[in-house]
């Protein structure tokens, strides 16, 4: 039987796959799409469509003229604000739909989209948002480190622009995360480097002794002052960028 109309808890799954997986990935033979469309009860075509109405939605798309699909409903646009104004209770919320689609609970569920985030987690909502923001930060940036384009997942860490435990109402808000490896995000992290609010790799006056080392050549001195690979979605904020650049980072 043909299904009709999107329920508010299907558009809410629905847009938790747009946030997990590459925008222009998105089809209705992937593999992701394919699997929560059987969650769902949709076909993958109808689920691919859903996520491309979400991209008319995004201004980071449409700045780099990818618009999504035209049509698109009002619960759609409610989802959307929604999410943007509630990353960390929309997010397990989603979560909880897709287990409660399952019939299972959400400790069930397995994470396998991307391997474990580094976050201490040690209760099941901080792990189920964890593995959110790490799935949409790297799917937004293509599974691709920002500063050097290292591709290799087990290397790649969603860091936080302002520290999980200083920004409670940021954690899991993709805009405050961008995609290193894991050594640059080390880096970033103890304050070594940043992003500045232009978006270009800035290094701390701490490299200056180490700058003759063929290694820290390679891995930091050839990067200052690039611009970052910018993500396709979830852009970091430059008051984000600010705090980081003003707070943590070592001048």
């Amino acid at each position: 039987m043909t299904k009709n109309n999107w329920t508010k808890e299907e558009t809410i799954v629905a847009f938790n796959v747009y946030c997990k997986i590459p925008f222009k990935k998105s089809s209705k033979t992937n593999p992701t799409v394919i699997q929560y469309a059987k969650i769902i009860g949709r076909s993958p075509s109808a689920l691919n469509m859903k996520i491309g109405n979400f991209g008319r939605l995004d201004p980071e798309l449409k700045k780099q003229g990818i618009t999504g699909l035209v049509n698109g409903s009002k619960l759609e646009e409610d989802v959307w604000n929604e999410f943007n104004n509630n990353w960390e209770e929309l997010a397990y919320r989603s979560e909880l739909l897709i287990a409660k689609f399952q019939n299972k609970n959400i400790g069930e569920l397995e994470i396998t989209e991307f391997p474990n985030g580094k976050e201490s987690i040690r209760t099941v909502k901080a792990r189920v948002n964890q593995n959110f923001f790490r799935s949409t930060i790297l799917s937004s940036y293509n599974i691709k480190c920002c500063i050097t384009g290292l591709t290799i997942p087990d290397f790649l860490v969603a860091s936080h622009i302002i520290p999980w435990s200083i920004d409670k109402e940021n954690r899991i808000n993709p805009h405050n995360g961008i995609c290193l490896n894991s050594i640059h995000d080390k880096a970033f992290d103890k304050g070594f480097l940043t992003v500045t609010p232009d978006y270009k790799v800035k290094l701390s006056k701490y490299f200056t002794e180490y700058s003759n080392e063929p290694s820290v050549k390679d891995l930091f001195m050839k990067y200052a002052n690039r611009k970052i690979l910018k993500p396709e979605r979830f852009l970091p904020k430059k008051e984000f960028l600010d705090y980081h650049y003003n707070n943590i980072f070592i001048q």
